[in-house]
């Protein structure tokens, strides 16, 4: 029988990530392939062409638009600012002087002795793409972006809101199994990445926001909070574009859950360290997860000295074997963390009279328990 899927993330101390980022629109790559580059660096430009306003300036002249050209004091390309006269009429009589006035700052784009129109475009907006891990650029798409990579540790989460950030690992609270209170943040987590336990409290995000903190690592977070904090239910999890700070990733579920002791060891061990985080996330085609990267030290001079072969360290996921670390992912046993005891290989009734392939569990509790293979989660380290 074929392996049945089983969803899985990765929580490892050394993995090499290979991170593309790309332009939305052609534009200009500025660095070269072999470039050393921080996580803060633009590695790709493009300007985004500005909103178009259209102004009929023949109703406002009350003129025909072939008397238009002859009236305009700008002509095509000229910048303009917000309220200033484009085009006038010019009486004998000065009290029935009419003018068109510009409704925005930007530029004269077109004028249409068709239309009567004049299109004002604003100024262009510039959109960088920056590295957003430190590492070495390993692949250039000329006009839109680069692939960059680094090794290092990777921490997978379950859910996450908010985009980029860079910042040090932190630690805060007492440990994978304690709720974080406000009283545990203190102003020198300003702009770090700040590692908690099972839970951490709406008031403890809003101190974390007050102070500044770039992003929370927690096992936890209340449903009802993440509700009151979007402003609505967040429904299908597609992440990322939330105007949030800090980033919240949750790296087990809603609820008070402790964070798994080696999800929170591998984080509290890099204490100090550079690292980028991203809360974006993708639960259906093409998923995608949190993240905690945290480049290992040297780590350009090692990614930068054979990609190919560095990336085929990378272990894909693949099917349960005895032995495999895993997480139950629905109940009943929701959130608890073993290990594949034995995969029985005909399928057994459960619960809902259904059959199907099955897995027996180990804890370290001592106990088992034998659920759905589809109800765990690999944990690929």
């Amino acid at each position: 029988m074929a392996h049945a899927y089983t969803p899985g993330l990765r929580v490892t101390g050394h993995a090499t990530v290979l991170k593309q980022r790309r332009l939305p629109i052609a534009g200009k790559v500025l660095v070269s392939q072999g470039c050393r580059v921080s996580a803060e660096d633009i590695v790709a430009h493009a300007e985004l062409p500005g909103d178009v306003s259209a102004v009929n300036v023949v109703n406002q002249l009350g003129i025909a638009p072939g008397d238009l050209p002859g009236l305009m004091l700008k002509k095509e390309g000229d910048a303009v600012a917000r309220g200033e006269v484009i085009a006038e009429t010019r009486p004998l009589i000065k009290w029935f002087r009419a003018v068109s006035r510009s409704p925005i700052d930007g530029t004269i784009e077109t004028i249409s002795h068709v239309t009567g129109q004049v299109m004002i475009r604003t100024a262009p907006k510039p959109v960088d793409v920056r590295a957003y891990i430190d590492g070495t650029v390993v692949e250039v798409f000329p006009g839109e972006g680069v692939a960059v990579e680094t090794t290092g540790a990777l921490v997978q989460g379950i859910l996450g809101i908010g985009g980029e950030v860079v910042g040090e690992i932190a630690v805060a609270g007492g440990g994978p199994k304690a709720v974080l209170e406000p009283n545990d943040l203190t102003a020198g987590l300003a702009g770090k990445i700040v590692v908690a336990g099972a839970l951490i409290t709406r008031a403890a995000f809003d101190r974390a926001a007050e102070i500044g903190v770039a992003a929370l690592v927690c096992g936890g977070f209340h449903d009802l909070d993440l509700r009151d904090l979007l402003g609505y239910d967040l429904g299908v999890a597609i992440t990322g574009h939330e105007n949030i700070r800090p980033v919240l990733i949750i790296t087990e579920g809603f609820g008070s859950i402790a964070m798994a002791a080696g999800t929170h060891k591998l984080l509290a061990a890099h204490a100090g360290r550079r690292a980028s985080a991203n809360g974006a996330t993708q639960i259906r085609a093409g998923v995608l997860r949190p993240e905690i990267i945290i480049p290992a030290v040297g780590a350009d001079d090692e990614a930068g000295a054979g990609a190919s072969s560095a990336r085929a360290k990378v272990p894909a996921a693949s099917g349960l074997t005895v032995g495999s670390p895993v997480r139950i992912i629905r109940e009943p046993g929701f959130g608890r963390l073993g290990s594949v005891k034995s995969l029985p290989p005909e399928a057994r009734a459960v619960e809902s009279e259904a059959k199907v392939r099955v897995v027996e569990l180990e804890f370290s509790e001592g106990d088992t328990m034998i659920v759905p293979r589809a109800n765990v989660e690999a944990i690929e380290s």
